[in-house]
């Protein structure tokens, strides 16, 4: 079993935005594989299904971005899941827009989302898909920025960098991390 947790705030306001990509590409995942996303249950929209021959849990923590935490620990205690089995897909500010990077541990990087996290499991070591989102403009409040939605010359880079996360997640489904790492982290 492998469960993937895209962070992103819940409500339609915050829909199209840049700290929402892990939920766009969740979204993006379902569809792919044909999984709805509606069961209401661990703080979370939670969608069940398989994907390459493995069983694949798909959710959206529904506690706002700063307390994501509360929904993982929720799953893992429930599902006796193991946090090796369990992909966060979430926006990062120091990656360009447009490329993924994976890693499998360290800090929160200023995420709120991956520091309650690593506060409700104890530990900074689970497999990530980080999604650029670039820095904003110097002067700009971060907090404002990443809640802004894509600008309409973005929507390219947007649309092909969920489509490879989703690969890439697709990918560790069969293969070992370090191994999607290889192959993704170009």
């Amino acid at each position: 079993m492998k469960w993937i947790v895209g962070l992103g705030n819940p409500g339609g306001s915050y829909q199209s935005t840049r700290h929402n990509v892990g939920f766009m590409a969740v979204d993006a995942l379902a569809a792919r594989w044909g999984i709805s996303v509606n069961q209401s249950k661990f703080k979370a929209l939670v969608g069940e299904g398989h994907a390459g021959g493995t069983k694949v849990y798909l959710m959206k923590p529904m506690t706002y971005m700063n307390l994501s935490g509360e929904s993982v620990r929720a799953f893992m205690d429930f599902y006796k899941a193991p946090l090796e089995d369990m992909i966060v897909v979430y926006d990062d500010l120091d990656t360009e827009l447009g490329k993924i990077r994976l890693r499998y541990q360290g800090g929160a990087g200023g995420h709120n989302g991956i520091k309650s996290i690593v506060q409700h499991t104890g530990t900074q070591s689970f497999n990530r898909v980080r999604m650029g989102i670039s820095r904003p403009e110097p002067g700009c409040n971060i907090a404002d920025y990443v809640l802004t939605n894509f600008a309409r010359d973005e929507q390219e880079k947007l649309k092909a960098m969920i489509e490879t996360a989703c690969d890439a997640v697709e990918y560790a489904l069969n293969h070992p991390y370090d191994e999607t790492m290889a192959r993704y982290n170009r």
